[in-house]
């Protein structure tokens, strides 16, 4: 493992993974779906396990009910040798779950965020976060707790010394009110994909976009999916494109996947077009199995995987 020390900190609910689906819902209808898959969920808990499996040392803030549900989470994040310890355990609320409905590259998902909803800043393990080298934050729609105190969220961990990183994920009420401007500048890398910086600019183009957010931020880490990734900056604008793969299976969780790439170059001191192009190749990897930890086995699997990929025989 690296001496590098990552604190993430978001939601964390069941993923039930419905897949070769007979046709769209429809009301007082019934649908097949020819496989299930039942995994650990949640953006915050993929980046987790998989910055976990490329060798970053890493701990995670989370509230799960105290039910099967959340034993399960506990279990699966121990399996990928995340450390649990900050997740607390609440007997008022029901652990989430999110229903995810896949339709070859898209897919329609509903969550019941239970737990998820009540974390807020007073979670987070403060008498213990200069152990850390990092904290990341996903999904701030769906964690409405945590919502008032975001911007209060990385100053501090900018105060204790840290590095931090940021994805806002989809706002289910497509309100997108997020305070970017005050926020944005104690977070070193922010991790959107284009729809998400388009509906947060209020912009109808990626380039009107970028201008708009890139007054605030600090490094721009743009998920780009099959256009690859764009790292901007105040003196950089890299594009580099994707890694296709052979074995692509569904695209669950691949921009997380996409951010532990990132952030593992990041925390270990490589150039910005390096941590991009890592990026690209761990986001690839992620398609080339169910869910969004799927692929990402021990360390000898992966970068053989890798590998194959980088060489197009995967």
């Amino acid at each position: 493992m690296s001496n590098k020390k990552i604190l993430v900190v978001g939601e964390l609910n069941i993923d039930l993974i419905l897949n070769d689906i007979h046709g769209f819902p429809e009301i007082g209808a019934e649908k097949l779906a020819e496989n299930m898959d039942f995994t650990l969920g949640s953006s915050s808990a993929i980046l987790a396990s998989n910055i976990s499996a490329l060798g970053i040392s890493t701990s995670f803030c989370g509230l799960l009910g105290e039910d099967n549900f959340g034993e399960y989470i506990l279990k699966e994040l121990q399996n990928k040798n995340v450390d649990p310890r900050f997740v607390s355990l609440s007997k008022k609320h029901k652990t989430g779950i999110t229903v995810v409905m896949n339709y070859d590259q898209d897919r329609a998902n509903v969550t019941f965020c239970g737990a998820m909803n009540e974390l807020t800043i007073n979670h987070i393990p403060w008498k213990n976060i200069t152990e850390f080298d990092h904290l990341h934050f996903s999904s701030y729609f769906l964690q409405p707790g945590m919502q008032p105190n975001i911007v209060n969220l990385f100053k501090k961990a900018k105060e204790a010394g840290l590095s931090t990183s940021l994805d806002l994920q989809v706002d289910p009420d497509n309100n997108w009110d997020f305070d970017y401007k005050n926020c944005l500048p104690f977070v070193d890398i922010f991790l959107p994909n284009e729809n998400e910086l388009l509906k947060l600019s209020g912009k109808n183009n990626l380039e009107d976009a970028i201008q708009v957010i890139k007054n605030y931020s600090n490094t721009l880490a743009l998920k780009l999916g099959d256009k690859g990734g764009r790292v901007v900056t105040d003196s950089e604008d890299i594009l580099i494109k994707p890694y296709l793969n052979k074995a692509y299976k569904d695209a669950i969780g691949a921009g997380d996947s996409f951010n532990a790439g990132f952030l593992k170059k990041f925390l270990e001191g490589a150039t910005l077009k390096e941590c991009l192009d890592f990026a690209n190749l761990t986001g690839s990897l992620n398609t080339t199995a169910a869910g969004g930890t799927g692929a990402f086995g021990d360390a000898k699997e992966i970068e053989i995987k890798i590998q194959e990929i980088k060489n197009n025989k995967l």
